[in-house]
């Protein structure tokens, strides 16, 4: 088991690596894993883009997170509609091709991006590593700083900086997505509750 003082360093030193690249994206959802990397990142690559999907259905708690992390992390957070159309009747119209559109053209210049990827959610994350080559997008770099890190170690930094998180967590909500499908739950169970689902599409 890693000291999260390593961890903090070997976050730091991934988020260097990332910052080489003049056109680097930041995917950001809001949830915990994107205030830890936010704190450090914007000062080591200020001319990252910060990039959301808006798929139209987020919690309201999830608008007021996005608020917070501009304000308190002075950064001017980009959108990328994935709107349902028609409008949202079920999952398949926002956590598939709607969503995996939206981050073509987020990345469309980009030579790298970074996500909030940890092992740790699941079985279809166990293997990813810090750095990683996107064959899909061209072989773009893809960087996944928070890749060893546990929920422990997420919670003690944030309360160690005062950093702001999405008030869903405190709720049971681990992993945070669209406000019809995501329900509390450990992990990515809680992400398609009842759905045979564990990934929307943009990281496979």
């Amino acid at each position: 088991m890693r000291s999260l003082t390593s961890l903090a360093a070997s976050l730091t030193e991934t988020l260097r690596q990332a910052a080489a690249h003049e056109r680097l994206v930041f995917l950001c959802s809001f949830q915990k894993e994107e205030s830890v990397i936010l704190d450090e990142l914007l000062a080591l690559a200020p001319q990252v883009r910060v990039v959301t999907i808006d798929s139209g259905v987020l919690f309201e708690q999830t608008l007021a997170t996005w608020r917070a992390f501009e304000q308190r992390f002075g950064v001017q957070i980009e959108v990328e509609e994935a709107l349902a159309t028609p409008p949202w009747t079920g999952p398949e119209h926002c956590c598939g091709a709607q969503k995996v559109a939206a981050l073509e053209r987020a990345l469309a210049d980009a030579d790298a991006w970074i996500t909030g990827l940890r092992r740790e959610q699941g079985p279809s994350r166990a293997e990813t590593e810090l750095v990683e080559v996107d064959a899909r997008r061209g072989g773009i770099a893809k960087y996944n700083p928070l890749a060893l890190w546990t929920e422990r170690d997420l919670w003690a930094r944030i309360h160690e900086r005062d950093l702001p998180y999405h008030p869903l967590h405190d709720q049971g909500y681990e992993s945070i997505g669209c406000a019809p499908c995501t329900r509390p739950g450990s992990g990515r169970e809680g992400r398609w509750a009842g759905l045979d689902k564990t990934e929307c599409g943009l990281h496979v």
